[in-house]
């Protein structure tokens, strides 16, 4: 059985793959390594759709290089901020007590008119915040 090979480039915010093995070889861009590597399966399976064949992954002509990269990717959290927890015995309901800027922000050109939102916002029904109780099996 003949190994694929996948490389990966990064340039800029992007990353080139190039995918070579039975003869054939294909390239494509992706935004991040983690979307790179899910488009570099696409990429196999076009160049065999009969199996899934041994593929090596390359970073710099590196194996551990990538896995290296890609697990960090994989394994590195979001930076968000954190959730604000009203005191016990509060009567508020949770979103109303967590901060505005927790609010995710649209760029300007994806975001409602402030009349829409102000429509939406009378429009919205109350939920309740209360958990369901659950009891034990017997």
């Amino acid at each position: 059985m003949e190994t694929i090979t996948a490389t990966y480039a990064h340039e800029n915010d992007d990353w080139t793959i190039t995918v070579s093995g039975r003869g054939e070889e294909r390239t494509a861009k992706a935004p991040g390594i983690i979307a790179a590597r899910d488009r570099a399966d696409q990429l196999v399976d076009e160049l065999a759709p009969d199996g899934r064949p041994t593929v090596v992954h390359l970073l710099n002509g590196s194996a551990l290089e990538f896995t290296s990269s890609y697990m960090a990717a994989r394994l590195t959290l979001p930076d968000i901020e954190p959730l604000e927890v009203p005191p016990s015995g509060s009567s508020k309901p949770a979103a109303a007590v967590a901060p505005a800027a927790a609010k995710p922000q649209l760029p300007p050109s994806k975001q409602l008119p402030k009349e829409v939102e102000d429509r939406k916002a009378e429009e919205t029904p109350d939920v309740p915040t209360s958990k369901p109780t659950v009891s034990p099996r017997a």
